[in-house]
């Protein structure tokens, strides 16, 4: 006979709003939707959250990391939590007592609330969850990265030393290559990392704008070699995924910037989206807009390595989408690239006259070379972009993998454990 159980008290899952730069890596990788956001924070669902510990890991700041032991009862609400500027301190034993929970209860207490009877789905009904197949530690060989060395208490100021439109002039959608340089202050970054800035102002409230992420678009030694210094790859937000006209507050700022101009900056994040130093490994990249970011950081270490005449690199293929070529960052660089350094696949999905095309479609055009690179150990595949390209993407490996005679689900664990399939969406 079933019995109901009565949980007098919870360690809630908390963010925090202190460290959190809202890159949406917990609301992505989260396997049943118990947090969201509104334009302030991010939270978790205390009546959702079944302390699966699958959003831990790939969080780049910590913020993720944080719990409070709590009546059942008296969980912290979503409207709450979403007006917090910090987290609440602990309750003591003496204000868990006068809630009439005994200490017993409280050291024994369950993470997150008990989550609601799930309905079962149908045979064949479960969802895709692409989010679970990505790794969250770097490959074996990969330079160690350096992390939240500037808070957002504490950012560090960049001066603003190159800001150009790096799509096609005379076209509504605009992405800007922007370059930051540091001076004197150490500020180390590494392919795959990112950086968060600090828009000026205030928002509504009176309360000072939180970061906003935007991956490393340069190689470790810098946009310039041997200087201190990084790019950004920002695009010009003008209307949301709705197609509403709306102004993206740190996008605006950053493509109005002008040379000479300062920033804050906090960071630099990220320890596992990075690419493998060992020198015949191979990298498949597939990115959409500006997820092309941390791709072309990786693309300008290997060509800086290449032209030394001393490094042995695999395989380097690129799989970018954008809606016209009009609106692909780095069209005319890319092109330019030498054939036997790497394959590039441009996929349009708005050309005027021509049919949709979505990175996912040259994959499979490509089907039989990514099937023997999914055989090679030395094979890394990186994810970039929107969140809406994931899916299509990881279904577009599994498919290769099965049309292959290839067991994708072995495949997958071992990439996984590996670190060798990385998915960065947003």
């Amino acid at each position: 006979m079933d019995m109901a159980v009565d949980v007098a008290v919870i360690k809630q899952h908390l963010i925090d709003p202190e460290i959190c730069i809202r890159c949406n890596t917990c609301e992505a990788t989260c396997p049943i939707g118990a947090i969201t956001h509104d334009d302030r924070n991010y939270v978790v669902k205390a009546d959702v959250c079944n302390g699966c510990m699958a959003c831990i890991s790939p969080c780049p700041t910590g913020s993720i990391d944080n719990w409070r032991t709590v009546p059942a009862a008296k969980a912290y609400p979503i409207e709450e939590q979403l007006l917090w500027d910090e987290l609440p301190a602990e309750l003591t034993p003496e204000q868990l007592a006068a809630e009439g929970v005994p200490a017993d209860a409280a050291e024994a207490a369950p993470v997150a609330a008990p989550a609601a009877a799930e309905a079962v789905a149908e045979p064949g009904a479960a969802p895709f969850h692409s989010a679970s197949y990505g790794a969250t530690r770097p490959p074996w060989s990969a330079a160690h990265p350096y992390t939240n060395l500037h808070a957002p208490k504490s950012p560090i100021t960049a001066t603003v030393t190159g800001n150009f439109n790096c799509t096609e002039a005379g076209f509504d959608s605009e992405t800007h290559h922007i370059v930051l340089d540091f001076g004197a202050m150490p500020f180390p970054v590494l392919e795959g990392q990112s950086i968060g800035i600090v828009p000026p102002g205030t928002d509504a409230l009176g309360r000072a704008h939180q970061p906003r992420q935007y991956s490393v678009a340069s190689a470790r030694n810098g946009e310039r070699p041997g200087y201190n210094n990084l790019s950004l790859t920002v695009k010009r937000v003008t209307q949301d995924h709705q197609g509403q006209a709306v102004r993206g507050l740190c996008s605006n700022y950053l493509c109005d910037l002008q040379v000479g101009d300062t920033v804050q900056v906090v960071g630099p994040f990220g320890s596992s989206f990075l690419m493998p130093n060992h020198p015949k490994s191979h990298i498949v990249m597939i990115c959409t807009g500006t997820g092309s970011a941390p791709m072309r950081a990786m693309t300008e270490w290997r060509r800086r390595l290449r032209r030394t005449g001393k490094f042995e690199g695999g395989k380097l293929m690129l799989f970018f989408g954008a809606r016209t070529q009009q609106e692909l960052p780095y069209f005319g660089p890319l092109t330019s690239l030498p054939k036997d350094f790497i394959d590039i696949n441009l996929a349009f999905s708005r050309t005027p006259g021509k049919p949709k095309k979505y990175v996912q479609d040259l994959m499979r055009d490509r089907a039989a070379d990514l099937a023997l690179l999914l055989r090679d150990e030395a094979a890394h595949f990186y994810v970039c972009g929107l969140k809406s390209m994931e899916e299509g993407v990881v279904l577009a490996l599994r498919d290769v993998a099965t049309d292959a005679g290839l067991d994708w689900e072995q495949i997958a664990a071992r990439l996984k454990q590996e670190g060798r399939l990385h998915l960065e969406t947003y």
